[in-house]
Order: C-alpha cells, then sequence, then structure tokens
C-alpha cells in the first residue's frame, strides 16, 4: 500500500512539470535599441496619415448658422464650408458640427500655409476669404465681423 504522501506527489507531479514546462521553456524578446545594427527601428502601419507630421495650425469658422429644432429647443449650429489650397484645390470640407444641435464651430488641424475658406455668412451670404494658418496658432474667422476692404466709388 502506498503512503498518502507519496499519492499525492504523484498527482501533484505533472502539474509541476507542466509549469516548470511553460515557465523555464519560455523565451523573452527585446528589440534592439539604437546601437544594434540589425534593429529595423520604429515601423510605420500603412495607412499612418503622413500629414500629421507637418506643422499644424488650426482653424474655427463662425459661418452662418441654420435653425435646428429638435422638438424641445431650437438650436443654430454652424453651416458648414469648404476648404481650398491657395491654387484652387479642394483640401477639406468642414460639416462644422459634431452633432445637429451643436452651436459651436468645429476646431480643424491643418498644416501650416495659406488657404481659400469658402463659407455662408449671415450678411452676405458666400464668399471666399483668405486665411494663414501658423504653427501652433488658432486663426478664428468670424464672417459678419469681417468687413469689407473695398468702398464703393
Amino acid at each position: 500500500m502506498k503512503s498518502p504522501h507519496c499519492s499525492s506527489f504523484l498527482k501533484g507531479a505533472p502539474v509541476i512539470v507542466l509549469l516548470a514546462l511553460c515557465l523555464g521553456g519560455s523565451t523573452v524578446a527585446q528589440a534592439g535599441g539604437k546601437d544594434d545594427p540589425l534593429s529595423p527601428g520604429p515601423i510605420r502601419p500603412g495607412n499612418l496619415d503622413y500629414r500629421t507630421e507637418l506643422p499644424q495650425g488650426y482653424l474655427k469658422v463662425y459661418s452662418a448658422t441654420d435653425e435646428f429644432n429638435n422638438g424641445d429647443a431650437l438650436y443654430f449650429p454652424h453651416s458648414s464650408y469648404a476648404i481650398y489650397t491657395i491654387d484652387g484645390k479642394p483640401f477639406k470640407n468642414v460639416k462644422n458640427q459634431r452633432f445637429p444641435a451643436d452651436e459651436i464651430p468645429e476646431v480643424v488641424a491643418l498644416p501650416v500655409g495659406t488657404y481659400a475658406v469658402v463659407a455662408r455668412s449671415e450678411r452676405d451670404g458666400y464668399g471666399r476669404v483668405l486665411v494663414v494658418i501658423k504653427e501652433g496658432q488658432q486663426t478664428i474667422l468670424d464672417l459678419d465681423l469681417w468687413e469689407k476692404k473695398t468702398q464703393p466709388i
């Protein structure tokens, strides 16, 4: 007859062997540092938007508002607008609201440069305004505060 200590040892032995194989047999891989000539360095995913690496500024446009009735209250979100490159190519369409009752204009990140904004104002309807985006700065365009630079003769 086997002793109770021997039989409990035989029952626990496979568990101990399994744990030893799992823990003792594992390999740890460490990425090479900058001094490792075999290290490929950081790898970029294929769908990365490389424009985010350019110096950026921000644009906020106070365009004309549209009435939105959600059944309980009236809201006046700002109308959408388009951004064009200086040579007239479409760059981005901005909805200018995150949800239908959002009355705060959207802040858009843009690469530094000069752009043409086509938007609707309450006073003059649709118009085109050139804006300059500077690195780390927010440009605010309020179309209804914009004063005409030319006077009728």
